[in-house]
């Protein structure tokens, strides 16, 4: 059975959303105060106070825990693959269960592996994200190593270096992100199974979710504040010195 106008109409408004909420906040990013913007600017007030640390494990345990936890979701997102992979000598079963659901739009062998197909597509996609992210922040903590000692923290060029430092961990940061909108939108995608009107309400429903965390949440409020009290006390060191 072919997809239905109503399922093609549901899938083109998911990668709407999908598409749309990622260029969205990639640009509100440059303008406005929310957690992608405020924690890149904390990320170079830390790699600009790393220049004067002369023991560094601290920051290498931080490090070490933000890729311990995008360690978890890579691996957990293979066991999802394997599931849904899994799932494909399963389709007839999920048809009798589908079919059998109140309200639930007429499901076929044939449209549930697609269905299934748009879900291994986004699995994928976060694995790709979050091994990338791996990756980047191996290559921070080799910049970390390679970073000389400067207790006064007056050298340029080595404030240079840590503002690419914070660069470097702002992109691993972002992969990171786009992974975990993977599983939000997955969520989403899930929904198409039951109903593809339940689909779109559920794309809409992370959009509004992902938004209201990332630009309107008293995390970014917090943060924004923070970041606040920081540029202020680097104000005035600036004076002292």
């Amino acid at each position: 059975m072919m997809l239905s106008l109503i399922d093609i109409v549901a899938a083109i408004f998911f990668v709407t959303c999908w598409y749309g909420y990622t260029t969205f906040a990639r640009k509100k990013a440059k303008t406005t105060n929310c957690i992608a913007h405020c924690l890149h600017q904390h990320r170079i007030h830390w790699m600009h106070e790393l220049i004067g640390h002369d023991v560094r494990v601290s920051d290498a345990s931080l490090l070490a825990n933000l890729e311990r936890n995008i360690a978890f979701f890579a691996s957990s997102t293979l066991l999802v693959l394997a599931g849904l992979l899994t799932l494909f000598a399963k389709v007839g079963p999920v048809e009798t269960v589908i079919n059998s659901l109140p309200y639930a739009s007429i499901a076929t062998e044939s449209l549930i592996q697609i269905k299934i197909s748009l879900l291994v597509c986004i699995f994928v996609l976060a694995f790709f994200n979050f091994t990338w992210s791996m990756r980047q922040y191996g290559f921070l903590n080799v910049m970390v190593g390679a970073m000389p000692l400067d207790e006064e923290r007056q050298n340029e060029n080595l404030k240079r270096y840590a503002r690419q430092m914070a660069i470097v961990q702002d992109q691993a940061a972002h992969s990171y992100n786009y992974g975990l909108r993977a599983y939000y939108f997955s969520l989403a995608a899930l929904c198409w199974l039951y109903h593809p009107f339940l689909f779109m309400f559920a794309s809409g429903f992370v959009v509004y979710t992902l938004y209201i965390r990332e630009f309107q949440s008293k995390a970014v409020r917090a943060i924004t504040v923070g970041q606040e009290i920081l540029n202020q006390e680097r104000d005035i060191e600036i004076k002292k010195q």
